[in-house]
């Protein structure tokens, strides 16, 4: 089987909130991105900036792209890119707002970092083209969450 060219990831603090848990935040989404190799468009290399940033940010990037006044927990934002020099590239900016997840762990009593392992692998799959617009497509996308969060010792996170 071929493996995709590169997956390369930078990380982007936008809020201080995010300081003390960057370092296993790193450490999961590198563990994450080598599960997921599999996933990724082998004709293509990555480049994922992942944006740690709080409400304000969000609601920001949100109204910006999708003209949307809302805090949401993750934004996915995906474009390809052919230049004969380069090659074929996928560049994705993927965000996370600290104050959303938060609160969403506390009402819900799970652990953060779950929480964050799932959203990076729902924004992953989204990255390679699964989408929820459809109950079919839900259904698919869901498995494949469940799945990789099994091989990372993550729980069935639609099991409240």
């Amino acid at each position: 089987m071929l493996m995709t060219k590169t997956i390369k990831i930078d990380f982007f603090l936008l809020s201080r909130k995010w300081s003390r848990r960057s370092p296993k935040i790193k450490q999961i989404t590198f563990k994450i991105k080598k599960l997921m190799k599999i996933y990724f468009n082998k004709k293509y290399s990555h480049n994922l900036n992942i944006i740690l940033c709080n409400k304000t940010r969000m609601i920001a990037a949100n109204y910006k792209f999708n003209k949307k006044r809302t805090d949401t927990d993750v934004l996915t934002f995906v474009n390809k890119i052919s230049n004969k020099n380069l090659g074929k590239i996928i560049y994705c900016d993927i965000f996370f707002s600290i104050d959303t997840i938060e609160k969403f762990v506390l009402k819900n009593k799970i652990n953060f970092y779950d929480h964050f392992s799932h959203l990076l692998i729902h924004s992953m799959l989204h990255i390679n083209n699964y989408k929820h617009k459809s109950l079919n497509q839900f259904e698919k996308m869901k498995k494949e969450e469940i799945k990789i969060l099994k091989a990372v010792g993550i729980g069935d996170p639609y099991i409240y």
